[in-house]
Order: structure tokens, then C-alpha cells, then sequence
């Protein structure tokens, strides 16, 4: 392998979480902030999930934010649609909260950055399913800035999801590298090592890991951030 570049996934990577404890609190956030406006946390919260599958379901036709707004709308009514500012709101101020619900460790930034003085490119590719103001705020929450990735993936700018292969073939056209120049790093092996069906170099963080299906780890290289960047040394040297 000759590296070039590393993609990292976000939640659960860089920015330790529970993703269920993570989810249900922010969308009670949610509710609490939309419930005026006559929605309930229930079906709220399942109008979201649905999507959610939307976005996972898109084939690029759109960008991932169209194709949950069009589902929020054939759920709720087109009239919906006119409180689509009422969550970007949310998502600008009182999403911040949800820190709270996120662990911290320095590691995470410090790699990053370590990768980078090691003559590395670095872009973030997180499963775009928060608008762009989210993403900014959850990279801000491990230490990082926005500006210190080239790219980071949003639902107003790709149209693909994880593990769709799509998605991972759109980040490497847009980074202009070939599977074979990069490595991804993601805590969960469903949707971030499939990236190595594209021929992919990948490494699984461990410290959140998520393996809904019980796979055997042990055929990815696996570990700490620490691991990781003797790893990446032991591979450019190849």
C-alpha cells in the first residue's frame, strides 16, 4: 500500500458515543424544541428514522437532504416542508447540548493531526445524514476544527449513504485518489470496513465498536488511536 490518504469516520471514532444513548437524547432535544409547533415525540421520532432509510436508500439521484425532506413531506404533508428553517435552527443552537451525551478523548485529534505531519492528506468521511452546521459542531466536539479536513460529507452535498459502495467511490472521486492510495478508519464494521470490498486499506477503532452482526474482527487491522499510528507507520514504509 502505498498511502496517500486517510478517510475517518466520525461518531463512535473520532467522537466516542453510545449512538443509542447519543440518538434518543438528541431527538428528545428535538421534540422538546418542535413540539410546539405540533409534534410529538413519537411519531417525530419515527417520521425521522424513516428518514433516515430514505437517505440510506438513495441511489445519488438527489443529495441526502432532498430525499429525507421529501419523505418528512409524504409523512406530515407538503405543508411540513415550511418548517424545515425550524430544524436548522435547532440543529445551529440547540443541538449543541447534545455534547453532553459524547465522550472526549484527545487521542482522537492528535492522530489526525499526527497523520497530517507525516505528509498525509486527511478527509472526514462521516455516513451524511446530519445537515453540515451538525457535522461542524460534532467535528468541533473532538478537538478538531472543519478546516482541518479537506472534505467532510454532509446530507446537503453527496446523495449516497454507508455502506452503499457508492458512497465510498464518490469520496474517493472527489479526493481524486485511487482505493488503493487510502485507508479508512471507522469504529464500525457494517458500514466503514466495507470500504474494503473497493480494494481499500481499512483499520477498525475498537474502543466503540459497533458489529451488529458478529463478525470476526480479527481479519481487520484493529486497536486503539495508538495502534492505528503504528500501523500507518508500518504502511508507509511499504
Amino acid at each position: 500500500m502505498a498511502l496517500k490518504m486517510v478517510f475517518f469516520d466520525l461518531d463512535g471514532t473520532l467522537l466516542p458515543m453510545d449512538m443509542d444513548e447519543f440518538t434518543m437524547g438528541y431527538f428528545k432535544m428535538l421534540a422538546a424544541k418542535a413540539a410546539p409547533h405540533g409534534y410529538e415525540l413519537p411519531s417525530l421520532v419515527k417520521a425521522i428514522w424513516h428518514g433516515v432509510s430514505a437517505m440510506v436508500q438513495n441511489d445519488g439521484h438527489c443529495n441526502n437532504e432532498d430525499a429525507f425532506w421529501e419523505d418528512f413531506g409524504a409523512i406530515y404533508g407538503e405543508e411540513a416542508l415550511k418548517d424545515k428553517p425550524l430544524f436548522n435552527e435547532f440543529y445551529a443552537n440547540e443541538f449543541q447540548g447534545a455534547k453532553k451525551f459524547c465522550g472526549y478523548n484527545p487521542k482522537a485529534a492528535e492522530t489526525v493531526r499526527w497523520i497530517q505531519e507525516q505528509g498525509l492528506r486527511v478527509a472526514l468521511a462521516t455516513n451524511p445524514l446530519f445537515p453540515a452546521v451538525a457535522t461542524e459542531s460534532r467535528i468541533r466536539w473532538t478537538g478538531l476544527e472543519p478546516d482541518e479536513f479537506e472534505f467532510y460529507t454532509t446530507y446537503e452535498n453527496i446523495g449516497w449513504c454507508k455502506p452503499n459502495l457508492d458512497y465510498y467511490r464518490e469520496v474517493l472521486r472527489r479526493a481524486g485518489v485511487t482505493a488503493e492510495d487510502c485507508l479508512m478508519v471507522g469504529n464500525d464494521v457494517g458500514e466503514d470496513m466495507v470500504a474494503a470490498e473497493l480494494g481499500m486499506d481499512v483499520f477498525l477503532i475498537t474502543d466503540c465498536l459497533i458489529n451488529k452482526t458478529g463478525e470476526d474482527i480479527s481479519k481487520y487491522p484493529n486497536g486503539s488511536f495508538e495502534e492505528l499510528r503504528e500501523y500507518i507507520r508500518g504502511a508507509s514504509q511499504q
